[in-house]
């Protein structure tokens, strides 16, 4: 079982930045990818950016690559997603999930059935 807690949303402008953050429980961490999903009022839920249990590879939605970069801390059980340049387009609500399942040291799945657990999510609102 994996437990999750996402922080760090909220309301920004056009072009700023924000550093989101997940907080992780759970004997199953370590050896999980873990990736950031997000949903807009209306649409379903898409694949934003994964990052490997290793931590060495990562996989990013067209829409955000060059914008967003994903990281994670084993030691404290932590994910991050730094985004920035954010566009209205970018607001939603932004989700943290784990998966059950074994995975090799560098996979980064991107389908949303692959992701077992998730957090409550984070409001992000992009607007002047």
């Amino acid at each position: 079982q994996v437990q999750l807690v996402e922080s760090g949303g909220g309301l920004v402008q056009p072009g700023g930045s924000l550093r989101l953050s997940c907080a992780a429980s759970g004997r199953t961490f370590n050896s999980s990818p873990m990736a950031w999903f997000r949903q807009a009022p209306g649409k379903e839920r898409e694949f934003v950016a994964a990052i490997s249990w290793g931590g060495g590879r990562t996989s990013y939605a067209d829409s955000v690559k060059g914008r967003f970069t994903i990281s994670r801390d084993n030691t404290k059980k932590l994910v991050y997603l730094q985004m920035s340049n954010l566009k209205p387009e970018d607001t939603a609500i932004y989700y943290c999930g784990a998966t059950s399942r074994t995975y090799s040291i560098i996979s980064t799945p991107t389908g949303l059935s692959n992701y077992a657990y998730w957090g409550q999510g984070t409001q992000v609102t992009v607007s002047s």
